[in-house]
């Protein structure tokens, strides 16, 4: 039996007005509401209203404040630091983007760092916006601490997501967003909260040893970096880009609000945009995209094979008016709704879009 769907605009309508009434500015709230029903529209799940609660809980305790807002604090050439103030790490991206996009067309490639951040959502929001505008764009950021290096068992790194795009001709960007660990997080919560296991190769428990048990990571345990000792590698660099670039927290000097939503972590981003203009012509740099994606999916003769980022678009375009929903999260949201007095969507008639 198929899962029922949700109407996107109703659910992206239910999330704005829950921001709001918790203290979010309008334009703020509808930015992260958008953010996180389009994780949800692209498949990415681990970033999409399975978070809303989360924020909530967090803006109320304070580790998230709604009314700050992002502020310059240094510009050198085509770098600016931002200062978030622990607002959502999406308005801080949002404006991030804003001000690579301009500084690229002026100096043919920009870079801008993000302290005092919170979580951002779905890397492929922001790469996405880039890629519209030309722009060949790479993201990495810190996150808690829910991460063992290569050999170790402690968890000192966060997940240390990793984003690139580039702009192509044909209907998609390329683009990858990838977390350096074997497992996202949101994965690892969101298995807990269905009762399901995670993969073997994901996690230890608080002792080091492997565990199939999400419960188990979260209560003192570490997620794993994907790729052995390389992307242990990866994650150290990117921890290093995200935080040491700024004034940000290291993943092992913070507390992540899943732990305690008080927890301003002082989370860093790096952001780094390219004109494709400024290293040639743009129609040619899209057309050799677009034909690195073409051999990608046709690396089989007999199989599909997709390029990066094409799943998630294939997703988007299926789910431009409704979405489906995992049952725990819509349990979450209807008991969110209870709460404090809102109305959570009713599901749509089967065979409704």
């Amino acid at each position: 039996m198929a899962s029922p769907q949700y109407d996107v605009a109703a659910l992206r309508d239910f999330s704005r007005d829950l921001l709001a009434a918790a203290g979010a500015g309008d334009a703020d709230a509808e930015l992260v509401a958008h953010s996180l029903v389009d994780a949800d529209r692209a498949g990415i799940f681990s970033h999409g209203l399975l978070r809303l609660p989360l924020y909530l809980r967090a803006m109320e305790a304070g580790g998230i404040d709604a009314t700050a807002r992002p502020r310059v604090v240094r510009e050198h050439g085509a770098v600016t630091v931002l200062e978030a103030g622990s607002t959502f790490g999406q308005v801080a991206m949002q404006q991030a983007v804003e001000i690579a996009g301009s500084a690229a067309a002026t100096h043919g490639m920009a870079g801008v760092a993000v302290q005092g951040s919170t979580h951002f959502g779905a890397g492929r929001f922001w790469m996405e916006q880039l890629a519209e505008q030309g722009l060949a764009g790479i993201l990495t950021s810190t996150t808690g601490p829910v991460a063992a290096p290569f050999g170790g068992s402690r968890p000192i790194l966060g997940t240390n997501p990793l984003s690139i795009a580039l702009p192509s001709a044909g209907p998609s960007p390329l683009i990858v967003d990838l977390a350096t660990t074997a497992g996202a997080y949101g994965k690892v919560v969101a298995a807990h909260q269905e009762g399901q296991t995670i993969p073997a190769d994901w996690a230890v428990d608080a002792t080091g040893e492997g565990t199939i048990d999400p419960g188990a990571v979260l209560d003192g345990g570490a997620l794993l970096p994907f790729g052995g000792h390389k992307g242990s590698g990866v994650a150290v660099l990117i921890e290093g880009l995200s935080a040491a670039l700024s004034s940000a927290a290291f993943a092992f000097r913070t507390v992540d609000i899943w732990q305690d939503p008080s927890s301003q972590m002082n989370t860093g981003h790096l952001l780094l945009a390219l004109d494709i203009a400024a290293f040639g012509d743009p129609d040619q740099v899209r057309r050799k995209v677009e034909e690195l994606q073409q051999e990608v999916r046709a690396s089989h003769p007999a199989a599909e094979v997709m390029a990066p980022g094409d799943l998630e678009s294939s997703r988007l375009r299926a789910a431009a008016h409704s979405v489906e929903l995992a049952p725990s999260t819509v349990a979450q949201l209807r008991e969110l709704a209870a709460v404090r007095g809102a109305q959570f969507p009713a599901p749509l008639e089967e065979g409704t879009s």
